[in-house]
């Protein structure tokens, strides 16, 4: 199974790994899944550490990938798309934009906001 995790999971899954509910560490864990982390999570990462909110390397977060084994996936032109018909349930724009590249791929997301369930068709893993 393909399984998307937002920028919160991932922090999580490299920082504090008991933060992430036994479900997500569950489908993290298993080898048979294939875990993905969009191209908006890492501008999302980049832009918390110029601000100071975040302390993490473009080296860490690169060292954090290969051994988690998540796949970076990018954002296309069908993601912008649906991102366009998205209700407005949730504010943050790059959540928006993970919800928009989830529903776009059919694939489910592993996240433990809230938000993410308001949305019609989308599959949330927590």
């Amino acid at each position: 199974m393909r399984v998307l995790l937002d920028t919160v999971a991932f922090l999580f899954a490299i920082e504090d790994p008991d933060r992430l509910s036994r479900k997500a560490r569950t489908v993290m864990g298993d080898p048979a899944n294939q875990r993905e982390l969009s191209v908006i999570s890492l501008a999302e990462i980049a832009m918390k550490n110029a601000a100071g909110k975040l302390n993490l390397s473009r080296e860490d977060t690169m060292d954090a990938l290969r051994r988690l084994q998540v796949s970076l996936v990018p954002y296309a032109e069908a993601h912008v798309l649906e991102l366009m018909r998205l209700p407005a349930h949730h504010r943050d724009p790059f959540d928006r934009m993970l919800i928009a590249q989830a529903l776009a791929e059919d694939v489910p997301v592993t996240t433990c906001d809230k938000e993410f369930r308001k949305y019609k068709g989308l599959e949330v893993i927590w």
